[in-house]
Parts: structure tokens; C-alpha cells; sequence
């Protein structure tokens, strides 16, 4: 997605390499959100040359960013003034946004699309947790794409599913101790004593045990502790 992208709606063509052609400017991606996900699309973007704009809220983690990415990487704090100051002028915006274990704010609302470029591209990776634009909605490999005003939205839900050898076992490297600890003591007891695998915990005896889902159903939070 990064190397090219083509967006055509209505004898419409605009199409373009992001990496940099001698005489022809580089293409300016804007990246919301400074985790995983976002930091690992600023690099691969930063090997095209183009322009980035890491927007995040976490002062730390943007001044970590700023110290180990390339030098065509701008961190900005975000806020509603930077991002659409950043949205204006992107061809493509990538949404990063992660609020883990809950629902994803939209930082790009439906009004915001007649900011950008026409044929502009939004990639929405928070999809899977409802993404961070107004206008995303989950589609798959075999038709990814859709036009909402004159801007192509990418918005498969799991896209590692797009490779996935790489995936499983990049999957399984991070998840198969948490799986060995739950098969060898049982789930309540591996919980006990294991704080990671309690922070994923999200019922227990039908009990919403974790905060970001219980704000997203509006359902009561019941301390974890309580039930182990």
C-alpha cells in the first residue's frame, strides 16, 4: 500500500509512488498514532523519502520517536488544529490509533474529508476496534477498498491476514508462553500470578472485569481481583 497507491472514481486518476522520483516532490503521508503500528509505517514510509507527520498525545513517546526515526519524520502533538492541519495536505493517511481493550476515537470526521486532496487514501489499521475515522467501515482482501467523498478507504479487517505465514508465526512468537502458562496451570491460577495475562481478562463468571469494555457496552466494572 505504501509503495504505490491508485485511487480512480469517475474517469479520475490519481495515482502515486511513494517513494521519491528525481524532479517529481515526495508524497506526504500523515500517521495517526505513535505505537506499533504507527512507528513501523513511519519507517517503512521514511525509506520512500516521503514527507511523514506522526501525530500522537504522548509527549515521552514522541520524544522517543523523534530521537531514533529518520530526519523526514516530523512527530507533532495531536489535536484537533494538527490533525487537520496534517489531513490537508496528505495523500495518505494512516489511522493507528490504539485504546487497548477499547473502541477507537474518531479523530477524522465525515466533514473532514472535503479537506483533503481528492483521491486521496485513508488506511485505517484501527479498524478492527472501530476505527479512528467516522467513515471507516470493515471490508476484506478480496474488495478492500471504497470511495466516501473522493477519498479511497483501505479498511480490511486483519490485514497481517494479507501474509499470513509472516503473521502466525510473529502471532504465535508473542502468544505461545501466555498459551503454554494457561494449558500447565489453568486459567484462574495462571491469572493469579501472571499480571499480563490478567490485564486480559475481559469477563469473568459474567462479570466485565476490564474498564475499556465496560465503557464501550456501558455495562458495571467489577474489580478483577474480586473474582480470581
Amino acid at each position: 500500500m505504501l509503495t504505490s497507491v491508485y485511487a480512480s472514481q469517475k474517469g479520475r486518476n490519481r495515482s502515486w509512488l511513494a517513494s521519491v522520483v528525481p524532479g517529481v516532490a515526495p508524497a506526504n503521508i500523515t500517521i495517526l498514532g505513535g505505537g506499533i503500528v504507527g512507528a513501523n509505517a513511519a519507517k517503512i514510509a521514511a525509506g520512500f523519502n516521503a514527507n511523514i507527520g506522526l501525530l500522537d498525545i504522548n509527549m515521552d513517546r514522541l520524544r522517543y520517536l523523534d530521537d531514533v526515526l529518520p530526519a523526514n519524520v516530523d512527530t507533532v502533538y495531536s489535536n484537533r488544529h494538527n490533525i487537520l492541519d496534517a489531513i490537508r495536505r496528505a495523500d495518505l493517511v494512516v489511522g493507528a490509533v490504539l485504546l487497548p481493550g477499547a473502541k477507537a476515537p474518531h479523530l477524522v470526521k465525515r466533514a473532514d474529508l472535503k479537506l483533503m486532496k481528492p483521491g486521496s487514501v485513508i488506511v485505517d489499521v484501527a479498524v478492527d476496534q472501530g476505527g479512528c475515522v467516522e467513515t471507516i467501515k470493515p471490508t476484506t482482501h478480496e474488495d478492500p477498498t471504497y470511495f466516501v467523498d473522493g477519498i479511497l478507504h483501505y479498511a480490511v479487517a486483519n490485514m497481517p491476514g494479507g501474509v499470513p505465514r509472516t503473521s502466525t508465526l510473529a502471532l504465535t512468537n508473542a502468544t505461545l508462553p501466555y498459551g503454554l502458562k494457561l494449558a500447565r496451570q489453568g486459567w484462574r491460577a495462571a491469572c493469579k500470578t501472571d499480571p499480563a495475562l490478567r490485564l486480559g481478562l475481559n469477563v469473568v463468571e459474567g462479570k466485565v472485569v476490564y474498564p475499556g469494555v465496560a465503557e464501550a457496552f456501558q455495562l458495571p466494572l467489577t474489580d478483577v481481583g474480586t473474582v480470581l
